[in-house]
């Protein structure tokens, strides 16, 4: 048994996981998450017989004491063929470390991922249900803040007029045409009626919900094209069903061209 050991939040959470998931399947292992053990109840994970809070306290418990070796991923300049070959020498092992990485095995095996980690329909359908009343073309914007003024020096901690410039670039790809655009953000004080009167153009329409953190990354996943600042959180909502995602790595904006939305394959090989 493999299991996968982590902090940091929901979308690395998850992603971590997921490469681990990936080699585990490769390598016929059986795997678990004990971070989703107990945290983030929204996803078919919960439901599976590995993923349960009693067999996270006995692996937390063993590691603890040393019963269980632990395979560190912590940095990114570490041994990740040894640490490989620990995990296959050992029967059962904790892998922890945000740098676990097996790329080719994570797209092998995505479509399993993606099904693990469909959202439970208690989430989905009400973002349905409100989505379904617009019928433009769906932008999804990720708006980080929060941590992010102090991340990497906040050079990602962008502006309203800094989002507002990449939707207006946005809109002139698709000339005459309805433009539904969805806010998603850890920020509370995002207005959307502000957005709305600083985008000033009558054919994008700015739509905020009132929804949690994983409404709001179902509510991504279904749009049609994402912008947002460098983030887990909008490159798994591309990873569902492929949604195009500009990142907006400068707050100045460049050229904006269709070809310059990528896939998640190309994007999560990419993470800053």
């Amino acid at each position: 048994m493999i299991f996968v050991r982590d902090k940091s939040q929901m979308c690395n959470n998850l992603l971590q996981f997921a490469h681990v998931y990936a080699w585990a399947r490769e390598h016929n292992r059986k795997v678990m998450s004990m971070r989703f053990s107990y945290k983030y109840p929204y996803f078919m994970i919960r439901h599976t017989s590995l993923t349960n809070f009693p067999l996270y306290v006995i692996a937390k418990a063993f590691a603890a004491i040393k019963l269980l070796p632990t395979a560190s991923f912590k940095h990114d300049d570490c041994d990740e063929k040894d640490l490989e070959r620990m995990m296959l020498q050992h029967k059962h092992i904790v892998v922890s470390g945000w740098y676990v990485r097996f790329y080719e095995l994570f797209l092998k095996y995505r479509d399993e991922i993606c099904d693990l980690f469909t959202i439970d329909s208690e989430y989905t359908i009400p973002v349905d249900e409100k989505m379904s009343q617009w019928d433009g073309i769906k932008l999804g914007v990720h708006i980080r803040r929060g941590d992010y003024k102090e991340w990497k020096e906040g050079v990602y901690f962008y502006s309203d007029e800094v989002y507002v410039k990449y939707i207006s670039a946005f809109a002139t790809l698709f000339p005459d045409q309805t433009i539904d655009v969805f806010l998603a953000s850890n920020d509370p004080n995002i207005s959307g009626f502000v957005f709305q009167k600083m985008v000033d153009n009558p054919h994008v329409r700015i739509h905020q919900f009132s929804g949690n953190a994983v409404e709001d990354l179902y509510m991504l996943s279904v749009c049609d094209y994402l912008i947002g600042p460098p983030s887990t959180y909008s490159l798994v909502a591309s990873m569902y069903k492929d949604v195009p995602l500009y990142r907006m790595d400068k707050a100045a904006i460049e050229a904006m061209e269709l070809d310059s939305f990528r896939r998640f394959d190309y994007w999560f090989r990419r993470i800053v």
